[in-house]
């Protein structure tokens, strides 16, 4: 675990029991005015989200935008991810492969989705979420779902297409090895006399392909951060 340092008004945010829209309000004008830059600034907004107890629902709008807008769109390469990013970014929110936060979870969901191209890596990771969820009753998402059951929900389906629905064209959802094998998984844990009808349609759609990854690009420059490995502590 590391230990950083926050200039104002970070600083006062931090030690505060609950933060408000006041507090997202102030840390526009003074710590983030272009936004989320740095890996510096990413370590900020995760040191404030888990020093604070309590949250206005402004903040995990605020949160997900912000560092989705700069892993996405202003880090290399711009509008898409490769696999730097992706690394960087589940080495960020989980712990053993678990994502344990809420907010966490659907900031790499909202990455899949304004993302152009995607890697395998990442929905993979997405979909063991669920995985984890119905086998060992861990992580961020089994704490969400409705309904705690060894079977596919409606909720657990609308989950699995949050992450699949770019891949999916003409009633065929196209998808690399690592995702097909956690989808294998996920079927591997529920029991099909419990699932909901839609699954069995989604498991059917699935068609497993090898097709190349994005061209990777030698970077001068890569946003991996040792400090980022764990959870961030405020000195």
């Amino acid at each position: 675990m590391s230990e950083i340092r926050l200039a104002f008004p970070a600083c006062v945010i931090a030690g505060k029991h609950r933060l408000g829209v006041e507090d997202i309000d102030l840390l526009r004008r003074h710590s983030f005015p272009e936004g989320i830059r740095t890996a510096d600034d990413v370590v900020v907004m995760l040191a404030l989200n888990n020093a604070c107890p309590e949250k206005c629902h402004e903040w995990n709008s605020y949160f997900v935008e912000q560092l989705a807008a700069f892993i996405v769109q202003y880090n290399y390469p711009q509008g898409s991810l490769d696999e730097i990013n992706v690394a960087w970014l589940m080495r960020m929110v989980a712990t053993d492969g678990v994502i344990h936060s809420a907010v966490e979870l659907e900031l790499v969901l909202h990455v899949i989705e304004i993302s152009a191209y995607v890697p395998d890596e990442l929905r993979a990771f997405a979909l063991d979420q669920l995985r984890l969820a119905l086998s060992d009753n861990r992580g961020a998402y089994h704490q969400s779902r409705a309904i705690d059951r060894r079977g596919i929900t409606r909720q657990d389906v609308d989950y699995v297409m949050r992450i699949l629905r770019a891949l999916s064209d003409g009633g065929t959802i196209t998808v690399q090895a690592l995702t097909w094998a956690v989808m294998m998984q996920i079927g591997e844990e529920t029991l099909p006399a419990s699932n909901h009808p839609r699954w069995s349609q989604i498991i059917s759609a699935l068609t497993l392909t090898d097709y190349a990854e994005a061209p990777r690009r030698t970077r001068w420059l890569r946003i991996v951060d040792d400090r980022l490995g764990g959870e961030a502590a405020v000195a």
